[in-house]
């Protein structure tokens, strides 16, 4: 299932509501690197990322429907639609398409997505244009 970079997944409401957060969030806390590693398996894309504790981190928007999997940790997680939902390890879970995450980070977190990639490539930009829809942010101008 892939959609065009036009049809956006989100509601506008919810997309505004999280660019403001954002907007927010970088006026009062520092921003803090959250690091990512990236593995590669045949016809897989495994995307880890480790958010310490008292971190609050807003998501890209997801195209398409992966596992995902809490393996440390423990995170309050708002999505549209869902509402608030307290996550913690160990957990496996779902992530459908136009999922655009809120986290508020309890304990230091370490969270696994998982994703096809039927072209085996190890190009980040060529994935994530196929499993990522492009947002700006026009609030602070950047594109997640």
């Amino acid at each position: 299932m892939c959609y065009t970079n036009h049809e956006s997944l989100v509601r506008e409401e919810a997309n505004a509501a999280i660019d403001m957060l954002e907007a927010a969030l970088l006026e009062r806390f520092p921003k803090i690197d959250c690091p990512l590693n990236h593995t590669f398996g045949d016809g897989l894309y495994v995307r880890e990322i480790f958010m310490p504790a008292g971190s609050k981190v807003t998501s890209k928007i997801h195209k398409r429907r992966h596992p995902y999997f809490v393996m440390k940790g423990r995170v309050r997680v708002w999505i549209d639609g869902i509402g608030w939902q307290m996550i913690e390890a160990p957990h496996f879970g779902w992530t459908e398409p136009g999922t655009r995450r809120v986290l508020d980070v309890i304990e230091g977190t370490f969270w696994i997505t998982v994703h096809d990639n039927p072209t085996d490539t190890q190009d980040l930009w060529e994935i994530e244009q196929r499993i990522i829809e492009p947002h700006t942010n026009h609030l602070i101008q950047n594109e997640t």
